[in-house]
């Protein structure tokens, strides 16, 4: 049986692209994007986790399958095809991924069905700057970027870059100057994720929420699940979308 059996699945058409979404639970939004390999029953478990958290949580379906089984030699696969797809920018330094238009329509869409202050969103690995991509729309108001990945750090300047163009991050400061602050979690010795949490903090100031853990894992809420990721991310989810709370 699928992992994916009592979630609704859809559809979200904009900006000239379609993919698959699945929605399950009530109370505020939650987009979570998920990582490489595809929608994995890790992922999928952190959805239901956020789900019985009282948030009603929104899986894009971008790459690769989703599945209940694991399929560790996928990453193999899937990977290679991001570097060439023009949807994302897996080396480019200073650009953001095409696809974000696409992410803040999602994010106005779910606004609009549930509700609530706005949005949450949680980004990893691959997609991890797509949080912060989503908070130029106003319709995001708790952008999470969890062990962000790309563009791949070969190099310092790629290593610091944040995934936006000039314009988008500085979008993004002046919303976090507006009082929209970021979270951030990652594994202390991920070299993946380089020296962007630097940037974020020189860039965002106090704006900018940086949680970091020992070791060197990667997958902060998924496969290298760490209960402190996890706990910061749904503390932080609840006191953005759920104030009264």
């Amino acid at each position: 049986m699928s992992l994916l059996a009592e979630w609704e699945a859809g559809r979200h058409e904009a900006d000239g692209r379609a993919y698959p979404v699945y929605r399950r639970g009530s109370g505020p939004g939650v987009i979570v994007i998920h990582e490489s390999p595809g929608l994995t029953p890790e992922v999928i478990d952190f959805g239901d986790e956020l789900v019985r958290a009282g948030f009603a949580v929104v899986l894009p379906h971008l790459f690769g399958s989703a599945h209940a089984p694991p399929r560790t030699w996928e990453a193999a696969r899937v990977v290679p095809r991001l570097c060439v797809t023009r949807e994302f920018t897996m080396f480019a330094a200073g650009r953001t991924a095409p696809l974000a238009a696409w992410l803040r329509s999602l994010a106005r869409t779910v606004h609009a069905t549930v509700g609530g202050p706005g949005v949450g969103v949680v980004g990893m690995c691959v997609t991890g700057g797509f949080a912060l991509a989503m908070m130029v729309d106003p319709a995001v108001v708790a952008p999470v970027v969890a062990q962000p990945a790309t563009p791949l750090p070969v190099g310092a300047r790629r290593a610091a870059d944040v995934n936006l163009s000039p314009e988008d991050l500085r979008a993004v400061a002046d919303r976090v100057a507006q009082g929209c602050p970021v979270l951030g979690v990652r594994y202390r010795h991920d070299w993946v994720t380089g020296t962007r949490f630097d940037t974020l903090e020189r860039v965002l100031g106090d704006g900018f929420i940086r949680v970091e853990l020992a070791g060197a894992g990667h997958a902060t809420l998924t496969d290298h699940r760490h209960p402190d990721a996890v706990e910061a991310v749904v503390a932080f989810l609840r006191a953005r979308l759920l104030p009264a709370a």
